[in-house]
């Protein structure tokens, strides 16, 4: 399980009051309430660290992920204009991206709070922007710097580095929740 608070000690998470309410409420639980074990989307940073595979695919404007979990695709402009200054929240936001250098630097806003940033149970609010830089490593590795800016959650905006292993040659599968969906075992943690 992903946690992105993990090189930090539990007293070192900016947490809002109310966040850490909810955060500790979600750890008492066993994380019943975890939106994935409901069929609905990981969300976006928690799709990057997923174990299922993603391809990214790029055009001159625009760049696509598509995600094996649950068939999801996310855009990304390339275009140069600028984010929603009052989009409809959404799963998995608004994004735009520009190179800097040989890193893709990707600002994403515009979120519903319906998802967690980890399978740790880190919540947000719809205020949250994201900035990702994706940097290959080597051919097959590849890391995203993931920067949370969520005034209305955390104190102070939350940095952390996602590994990436690249997967060439890997075909998507479909995913089709209920069909994978497997009841937890009280307490289990998924």
């Amino acid at each position: 399980m992903i946690d992105i608070t993990k090189d930090l000690k539990p007293e070192q998470v900016p947490f809002q009051p109310w966040a850490a309410a909810l955060y500790k409420q979600r750890v008492a639980s066993s994380f019943v309430d975890n939106p994935m074990l409901q069929c609905l989307p990981a969300g976006i940073p928690r799709l990057d660290a997923y174990t299922h595979p993603y391809k990214i695919v790029q055009t001159p404007g625009l760049i696509v992920i598509l995600y094996e979990s649950m068939t999801l695709f996310r855009q990304i402009f390339m275009d140069g204009r600028q984010l929603p200054v009052d989009p409809q929240p959404t799963w998995l936001g608004y994004s735009v991206g520009a190179w800097n250098g040989d890193t893709l630097v990707v600002r994403s806003s515009g979120f519903n709070d319906k998802t967690w940033l980890d399978g740790s149970g880190h919540p947000h609010s719809e205020a949250m922007q994201l900035t990702e830089r994706f940097t290959r490593r080597t051919v097959g590795q590849m890391d995203i710097e993931i920067t949370i800016d969520d005034p209305q959650t955390y104190t102070k905006p939350l940095t952390y580095t996602q590994r990436q292993n690249l997967l060439p040659d890997t075909d998507l599968i479909e995913y089709i929740c209920n069909e994978n969906f497997q009841k937890p075992l009280k307490g289990a943690v998924k």
